[in-house]
């Protein structure tokens, strides 16, 4: 037969429980408030010698860091991060989304093309600027309010320049974003995603999440005009987008090739591969057809 605790003891494991866990809460809170997830993003962009802007999308302003290094010629790159910390613990809502580690900074600073990292609304510390509130983080990480502020600021940056076009690149959430925007922009030549949640019903329902009913699902939404490159990469060790899941996700699109890439997980090695995909995408978009992957 199994033991059972005293009496006693079970009524004040039951009241530390909940005691503890506020605790953890706070500890967690303090910690990110000492790190500073925005300021230590900006001190990042900065050390990749990235310049920092502040540009406005619908009615919020966004975060933008250049890559003034790459060439002025040629498409637009602009990248797109993941959702970064949207919750602590995987219990409470953060109170700052900004990415603890910003894959696509790393990516960036190997691209030797125009390119810009555009952070999506209310993060990297602007998570307590008007008219941010925690849901464009949870539940409508991928609304139209969110997609729509960011194609504004997009607009913007191809504003600036001549008409050459557009790469959209984005990793995990970043890349159902980047699938979001580039149907409402047609400048868009190439979409590139690392590991991208591209249908979002299909991943809340393998991790057993709530269902992110404020947000788009690219799966959902009509293909990507047949003009715009897609490649959509994951690693077979992706036990947050699994290689199955992006197959099925993308196998209504035209012109996308899909790959699987060895030892790779979600978030490693992807700067060891970067340079190699974007040079053939480069190429792919120049060519009209794929090679040297």
């Amino acid at each position: 037969m199994a033991s059972r605790l005293p009496t006693s003891n079970t009524h004040a494991l039951s009241v530390w429980k909940p005691v503890c866990s506020v605790l953890c809460l706070l500890v967690a809170l303090f910690a990110q408030g000492c790190s500073s997830p925005g300021a230590r993003v900006d001190q990042a962009a900065a050390d990749f010698g990235f310049k920092r802007e502040l540009i406005q999308g619908t009615k919020f302003l966004h975060v933008v860091y250049r890559n003034d290094s790459g060439r002025k010629t040629g498409p637009l790159h602009i990248y797109l991060e993941g959702d970064g910390s949207p919750y602590l613990d995987g219990r409470w809502v953060s109170p700052d989304p900004t990415p603890r580690n910003p894959l696509m900074l790393r990516l960036m600073a190997l691209d030797p093309g125009a390119s810009v990292y555009l952070a999506r609304p209310c993060y990297n510390g602007r998570a307590t600027a008007p008219p941010c509130d925690s849901s464009l983080w949870t539940q409508a990480r991928y609304s139209a309010e969110v997609v729509d502020s960011t194609v504004a600021v997009a607009r913007r940056l191809l504003s600036q320049r001549q008409k050459q076009g557009l790469f959209l690149v984005g990793h995990s959430g970043g890349g159902a974003l980047a699938m979001l925007m580039a149907a409402k922009l047609p400048e868009t030549r190439a979409v590139i995603t690392l590991a991208g949640n591209l249908d979002t019903d299909a991943w809340t329902q393998y991790h057993r999440y709530e269902p992110l009913h404020s947000s788009l699902n690219p799966a959902r939404r009509p293909p990507l005009d047949k003009h715009i490159l897609q490649l959509h990469l994951v690693g077979e060790n992706d036990d947050n987008i699994p290689p199955h899941m992006l197959q099925r996700a993308t196998k209504r699109q035209w012109r996308a090739r899909v790959g699987t890439v060895e030892g790779f997980d979600h978030s490693c090695c992807w700067p060891q591969l970067w340079p190699k995909i974007l040079d053939a995408t480069v190429q792919a978009a120049e060519t009209g057809a794929w090679a040297g992957l």
